[in-house]
Order: structure tokens, then sequence, then C-alpha cells
């Protein structure tokens, strides 16, 4: 072979290599770090999303740190070692009235009720007088606190006029089903596992909202994270949000997907996992983004009004910018 063939053939050679490292940066893998509880719905979402490659489809590598609770995700996205985690907007309101750039877009209208035993007289607040009430969360929980200025619209002041219980949700479920308590307010996965035992929703935290208020389901969960890393990141987002739409998909249409999940939420029963799936799907948000502003706000006002300083810090009002507007019109 002649040096000038050899040297057209290195030069092809050298020119094909520089073409496929151009077109493999062109369709690299952009990587998201998302902070997920460990028993949450996100985690949920992220494995029914692997499995059907969703990830791959949106050229994304979903980098998942479970983390225990979302006080330790909260922690780690304002330390840097996550992009984005879930959150409530009463949180990042906070934030952005302390100085910080977080921002939320809606995830989950999914809440939680007070429980009651199926032969309970039960059916109201007002008749939540003088029983005994488990409250998980603890007292500045958003629900208890909801809870509290529905009641006293009732003439009727829980905090004095009712015997109350706060614990962890695991350990108030136990109560409940010992017995040990009339009524319980808890998270919406701790009251599927009481109605799959055969307790029923005596007042539903959703209707509560409506009562005070909100004009329909309010996404009070939300994905978070920081505004200047979106408007970076912004085609990473929209991937994202793009692929868990669909991981939400799946999870609404196909119940055996759900067997998928059984390790996770630690029920095999077919009836108890029918119980999540159906309030899983209820909480799927599909109200315009202002309408939930709109509503933020309203009960907003409520709860700095009920919780005050140790739950809003130094503002009376949803402050702004807290709603991440993901396109035009939103």
């Amino acid at each position: 072979m002649s040096l000038s063939k050899r040297c057209k053939l290195v030069a092809a050679g050298v020119l094909a290599a520089a073409m496929g490292l151009a077109n493999s940066a062109a369709h690299s893998t952009d990587r998201i770090r998302v902070a997920a509880q460990i028993t949450g719905t996100l985690g949920w979402e992220l494995e029914v999303l692997r499995a059907h490659g969703l990830d791959r489809q949106a050229d994304l590598n979903i980098e998942t740190v479970e983390l225990a609770s979302t006080e330790a995700g909260q922690i780690a996205l304002r330390g840097g070692s996550v992009d984005l985690i879930l959150s409530d907007w009463l949180w990042v309101s906070r934030e952005r009235a302390l100085g910080d750039d977080l921002v939320l877009f809606p995830y989950s209208s999914t809440l939680g009720a007070v429980m009651v035993p199926s032969g309970s007289s039960i059916k109201d607040v007002a008749d939540l007088k003088g029983r005994k009430l488990g409250v998980a969360g603890g007292p500045l929980d958003k629900s208890w606190l909801l809870l509290q200025v529905f009641a006293r619209r009732s003439g009727l002041d829980l905090k004095t006029q009712s015997d109350i219980v706060y614990g962890a949700p695991p350990l108030l479920n136990e109560k409940a089903l010992q017995g040990e308590t009339d009524a319980t307010l808890t998270f919406w996965n701790f009251c599927a596992r009481l109605e799959a035992a055969g307790m029923r929703r005596a007042i539903d935290m959703a209707d509560v909202m409506k009562r005070l208020g909100a004009a329909g389901p309010v996404a009070m969960v939300g994905y978070v994270f920081h505004q200047g890393w979106a408007e970076h990141n912004r085609g990473v987002l929209d991937r994202f949000f793009a692929a868990t739409r669909e991981a939400k998909k799946i999870l609404s249409n196909s119940p055996d997907e759900w067997q998928r999940l059984i390790p996770r939420i630690g029920i095999s029963d077919t009836a108890a996992l029918d119980i999540y799936r159906r309030r899983y799907v209820e909480g799927i948000p599909h109200r315009p983004l202002a309408d939930e502003v709109a509503d933020a706000k309203a009960l907003y006002r409520v709860l700095a009004d009920t919780g005050g300083h140790d739950l809003v810090g130094p503002s009376q009002e949803l402050a702004p910018g807290t709603f991440y507007m993901a396109g035009p019109g939103e």
C-alpha cells in the first residue's frame, strides 16, 4: 500500500472517530440527582420509570438518593448533594422569604384523613369533641392545623376539647387498630392501610381544604429545586417531568404494575393494593397552575394565622415566585 493511500485511510479513520465522539456527545445522557424517601411515591414512580426504560428514552441519568425523611431531603438540597426533592409550598415559601431561590412544581394533591372504625358514630368534625384523636406529624403538621381551623368554625377547639395524642404514623396505626384511639388523623398512605383493615374516612382533608376556601384539589406537595439550577437545566427538567408523567400514566392504567411495588409498599393483598392505586391516582394534578397558585395563597393565609412564625417564618403571605412556571401560560 502506498504512503499516500495509508495517509488517506488514517485520515478517514480519524475523521470517523471524531464524528463518533461528536455524535456521542450530542446524545449523551444528562444527569439529575433526585432525593426520594424510601417508602415514598416518588420512589415508586422512579422504579416504574426505569423498568420501562423511560429514563433512557429521555436521555436522562437519574441518580436516586434514598433518604429516610422529608427533612433529610431538604438538608440534601440546601447542601447541594441533590438537585430535586419532594416537599411542600409552605417550606418553599418560608425559604424564599429568608432569601433562598427555591421553587416548586405540583406533584400530588393526595392528602390524609381522619380515620375511624367502620362502626364509629364519628361522621363530622363536631363529633370529635371529647374523643381521643391521634395526630401524625406533630403540632405543626399542615393537616392538623387545617383541621383545627375547620373545627373552630364549628365552635370546637380540638386542642382543649379533645384528647390529642401525637405520634409517628406506624405507631398511631397500631393504636387505632387496637382501639386505643377513637379517631386518627394521618397521612394518605397510612390511611390506605387502615382502609384495607376495615376502617373508614370520617373527615377527608381534601374536603376540609375546600371548606376553607380552596376551589379544587390542592397539590401541597411538589417537586422542589433551585431556580438558578432550573434556568441552566430547563431541558433536563422538561424531560424529567415528561418521563415521570408517563410513569404516572402506567401506574394509573395498569393495576398489575403495582405488583412491582409490593416490596416497597409492604402489602401484597390485592384489595389493599387497589386502595393504594385509587388514592394515588386521585392525587395526580390536572389543574392549571394558576388555579393551584390561587388556592395555595388562600390556604397559606389560613395556615399562617394558625401556625404562626414557627410554621411560615417571617412572611404572612405566600412568597412571590414560590411556584415554578414550567412553560408559556402556566
